[in-house]
């Protein structure tokens, strides 16, 4: 066995724990020994300093040195067992639930001085301990400091003790696995040491050098499997695409803006990716409304032209519709563009499937079902994959498998991610960001109200309405709910038809695919002027003529998911707005989200002060997305470690360190699954 296996070790294999409490600890999500490590102590008991009766606190768990005097052993079944005790300046009972007289009589002997510690209750005048937790007749063993930890019902504090204590006892050595440099910023200490100083009751929500090792292990295992991915694509060796700069300049022409320089250098980094011999593996990140599509589709042209087919993944039906629209545009009409999802017809589904193997089909645009087993393709030599920011490390490898060694990947997303995210989810990508939005894109005004002036509101929308201008009106729940006090999407719906008539729709989660396509596009036809909804408008479809959003109890989003949000107007040249309703009393970072949003449109801007206020695993559903929760390590409040992380992986990339040395931590941490996959 490997010194770390003990570690990966199923936690009923520690003696004292049967079936029954292994149960208890897979309810904790403590699965092995090594996740037992992380349930780390909250606090400490001290049980070092020996008090006498009269001293006694109330609701305090103490030590106290006893003689043990009487027994009170009930006939009755259910009562308690007691055991009077006493010390030169008064007594206490001791009291026993479900304890045997022959185990009281074996822990507590009369006539005996022990050493006793629980916590302190007064019931009937005199001072008693209910189940002490620690007896002994040597006091050294209990006047000590305890750790304290989370425990799910069902598990006794001094039996878990008895359990990590046994744990921590047999930790062993693993070889080191930093370099000497990296050991002596975290003052040499070895993983062991570490592991056993984060259980020190002394050191219970104190930090050091023991917790920064920790911390950078953690970000180092997620590193290095970034890194041995990038590996992987750069050794697979593609055929170059072929570049005629006169296609691009001839899309450009189509095109009625000027790309900004943020796109232009986008496309540079796209094209030196397609042109060379090594696979590209891109994110493309772009603030909302940015134009990344319009850089997709025109990286699109070249690798046509290079005698390749590309295939162009969007998250909704709606959405793929609006971009094969645009590409109908500004394509060569030479491009064969063919557009696949759900709501496909079988016949054409048929002939599509048909046109793609007979390489009938340049571009084809779609849903998820464009990467299904059965679509397959006569030369795909590049796949772009839209809002995809939820697929993890181990789906992005299969998609770039999908085309084989010609296929170039390019992952968009509209979501603005801090650098330490970047770093984290998107490590094994190379990256390039679109931060400017197009010239002449205005600005999106916005202003919070209290929502008892609900009125001045219903003034405004009936303004725009009249200037042939639409408008969001945003919801956080489906149904009216009594236990949280937000306004629900239907009752909105119902009093703003009281007002409007038949010019609002109702849009939620809870509708089937087909209902909501159909009212999403009577409000792209402008068939009704205010669509309610929840949050499912976040996805980046185009409304150019919507101008105004309105987000009720905003305070209860994200900063985030308020700007993802407002970013579903001012698409068009009119004047936008976004209105932020609250209700009264609120929260202080609730204030601070609002006052941020008021005062940026800048959407990476905002997601650091979203990280800052919320922490990264909230950030946009990030703990939903293919990266396992960090334990430990936090993007914001470690970022000297993520920096130090991304430094030392640059050298062991240049000087091509063998990564054997590394499969303990990547064990450990549960990332040697995919390293599996990558030799």
């Amino acid at each position: 066995m490997n010194s770390y296996e003990y570690l990966l070790s199923d936690i009923n294999t520690i003696k004292g724990i049967g079936n029954k409490t292994a149960k208890l600890f897979k309810k904790k999500n403590i699965n092995t020994i090594f996740d037992l490590l992380w349930n780390l102590p909250k606090d400490f008991t001290d049980r070092t300093d020996l008090v006498k009766v009269n001293e006694l606190q109330i609701g305090k768990v103490q030590t106290l040195m006893i003689d043990v005097k009487k027994y009170s052993f009930p006939r009755i079944r259910n009562l308690p067992n007691k055991v009077l005790c006493e010390d030169s300046t008064g007594k206490i009972e001791c009291i026993f639930f479900n304890s045997y007289e022959g185990y009281i009589k074996k822990i507590l002997p009369i006539n005996t001085k022990v050493t006793i510690s629980g916590k302190i209750g007064y019931y009937k005048n005199k001072y008693q301990i209910v189940n002490p937790t620690h007896i002994s007749s040597d006091s050294n063993s209990i006047k000590k400091i305890f750790s304290r930890y989370s425990l799910t019902e069902g598990l006794k504090e001094k039996k878990y003790h008895k359990i990590i204590t046994d744990v921590l006892k047999k930790i062993p050595d693993l070889n080191e696995w930093h370099s000497k440099k990296i050991l002596k910023f975290f003052n040499n200490i070895s993983w062991k040491e570490s592991i056993l100083e984060l259980h020190n009751p002394k050191n219970v929500k104190k930090k050091g050098y023991f917790l920064d090792r920790l911390i950078f292990d953690e970000i180092m295992s997620t590193f290095l499997i970034n890194s041995a991915l990038r590996r992987k694509i750069k050794k697979i060796k593609k055929n170059k695409k072929i570049f005629d700069t006169k296609y691009f300049n001839k899309i450009k022409n189509k095109i009625d803006f000027n790309l900004t320089l943020d796109q232009l250098r986008a496309l540079d980094e796209i094209n030196a990716d397609l042109k060379s011999n090594e696979k590209m593996f891109r994110l493309l990140q772009g603030d909302v409304g940015s134009g990344k599509t319009i850089v997709a589709l025109i990286s699109s042209v070249n690798v046509i032209k290079s005698g390749y087919q590309v295939a162009l993944m969007v998250p909704t039906e709606i959405l793929a519709k609006q971009i094969y629209e645009i590409a109908k545009k500004i394509l060569d009409k030479s491009e064969n563009i063919s557009i696949l999802t759900s709501k496909t017809k079988y016949h054409e589904r048929k002939v599509i499937k048909s046109d793609l193997i007979n390489n009938k089909i340049n571009l084809l645009i779609g849903t998820h079902s464009l990467f299904q087993e059965k679509i397959k393709f006569y030369k795909l030599g590049l796949a772009i994959i839209d809002e995809q920011h939820k697929f993890g490390v181990k789906q992005r490898k299969m998609l770039s498998d999908k085309g084989g060694k010609d296929c170039d990947v390019l992952v968009m997303s509209a979501t603005p991610i801090p650098r330490t995210m970047i770093m984290t989810i998107f490590g094994d990508m190379d990256t390039s960001i679109i931060k400017n939005k197009p010239v002449g894109r205005k600005e999106i005004k916005t202003y919070s109200k209290i929502d008892t002036k609900i009125n001045e509101v219903i003034s405004f929308v009936k303004k725009q309405i009249k200037n042939e201008n639409q408008v969001f009106w945003v919801c956080p729940l489906i149904e009216e709910s009594k236990k949280i006090d937000h306004q629900s999407a239907i009752l909105r719906y119902e009093s703003l038809k009281k007002i409007f008539n038949h010019k609002v729709g109702l849009l939620h989660g809870e509708l089937d695919k087909e209902k909501k396509n159909k009212i999403l596009l009577k409000f792209l036809n402008k068939e009704i002027s205010i669509l309610v909804s929840t949050t499912v408008i976040e996805v980046g479809i185009d409304f150019p003529n919507a101008n105004l959003i309105i987000i009720e109890n905003a305070n209860k989003f994200g900063l985030s998911q308020l700007h993802q949000l407002r970013g579903r107007v001012g698409r068009g040249s009119r004047d936008a707005y976004c209105i932020l309703m609250y209700k009264k009393n609120l929260s202080i970072n609730a204030r601070k989200r609002i006052k941020i949003l008021k005062e940026s449109n800048d959407g990476f801007k905002i997601s650091e002060n979203d990280m800052k206020l919320r922490g990264y695993g909230d950030l946009l559903g990030f703990k939903q997305s293919g990266l396992k929760s960090f334990r430990l390590a936090d993007p914001v409040l470690n970022e000297d470690l993520f920096l130090m992380a991304e430094k030392e992986i640059k050298r062991i990339e240049n000087e091509k360190e063998n990564l054997d040395k590394y499969l303990p931590l990547l064990k450990l941490y549960d990332r040697a699954d995919i390293l599996n996959d990558l030799v």
